[in-house]
């Protein structure tokens, strides 16, 4: 019998992929987010479209369907039912909510959203927290990279992810903190709003390639050691009615670190794509400035020789 630690349901049938979308659970914590989050964009975007301006439909999708779809289905579907019962599970909800869910929700440009439609006084002090020091901080590239790489060393190699098993509160302050973090670090860097901390776009690049690496190898020290994360957790699982299904923790443990290794990398080259498109993007906007302003100057020189 499970009495040791925090379980969503210690009665769950046997695990399979496709209950990844077809067993669904209802906690209220992501839903209400998800509700309310989505909502105040939708109404954001609507207060655009009755003032007859555009927003772009993709960063819509972006936001709304790909970034708190994907943190609702981390959190709700079979991914956050099963994700105290295997590790394995739980690492791909943890790729979700730390890669998937930042870059959508950045690419969805929702500061820029809030600054084009907020009124005056809720406008200007966004725009004092922006040009704030805090803001600056929190955005140098450094330091939201090395919070990004070592912040899975320490919730897997300290007593955090134990307190996660053991706790519901502090389990959903660890999906809160996935998110966080992953933002913190993909939004200057990917996003589209005026935010401090954006550099070149080479740099970029080299962040963007730089995590490559950290994934690899977090998932590879995951699999090759022989002790076992969330041990004690997991061994009270396979004491209860679940045990007659759950595999051998290690090897759970094993399929956790590959799927974290392959993920990151495959999740990884996804973003420099992303990247490099926007650098495209930029460049080719940048040549057409150019042009216009060396046509512009062309045709005040020939103005003037034509008035003299």
């Amino acid at each position: 019998m499970v009495n040791s630690a925090w379980v969503s349901d210690p009665y769950l049938p046997e695990f399979s992929w496709s209950r990844a979308f077809t067993d669904w659970g209802m906690d209220p914590v992501p839903f209400i987010l998800t509700i309310w989050v989505s909502g105040i964009y939708l109404a954001g975007v609507l207060v655009l479209r009755r003032r007859g301006d555009a927003w772009p439909i993709g960063r819509t999708l972006s936001f709304v369907v790909l970034g708190m779809g994907s943190f609702f289905f981390a959190t709700a579907s079979g991914i956050g039912r099963y994700d105290t019962t295997l590790l394995s599970v739980h690492m791909v909800q943890h790729m979700i909510l730390s890669m998937v869910v930042p870059l959508s929700l950045a690419l969805g440009a929702p500061v820029t959203l809030a600054l084009r439609t907020l009124p005056t006084r809720p406008r200007r002090w966004l725009l004092v927290v922006l040009h704030s020091r805090v803001a600056r901080v929190l955005s140098f590239p450094l330091l939201t990279f090395m919070l990004y790489v070592l912040s899975p060393w320490a919730l897997y190699f300290t007593g955090w992810y134990d307190a996660s098993l053991a706790s519901n509160y502090i389990h959903q302050v660890m999906h809160v903190h996935l998110v966080t973090v992953g933002a913190l670090f993909f939004w200057p860097l990917m996003g589209i709003d005026p935010l401090p901390g954006r550099v070149d776009y080479p740099f970029r690049v080299l962040l963007t390639v730089l995590t490559l690496p950290f994934h690899a190898f977090l998932g590879i020290t995951i699999m090759s050691q022989s002790t076992l994360l969330g041990g004690a957790h997991y061994l009270a699982l396979r004491q209860g009615p679940m045990g007659a299904w759950l595999p051998d923790m290690l090897d759970d443990q094993h399929t956790a670190g590959g799927l974290l290794w392959a993920s990151g990398d495959l999740i990884g080259v996804l973003f420099f794509l992303v990247l490099f498109f926007q650098w495209v993007r930029s460049s080719m906007k940048e040549a057409a400035r150019v042009d216009r302003r060396l046509d512009l100057q062309e045709a005040r020189a020939a103005h003037s020789q034509g008035e003299r």
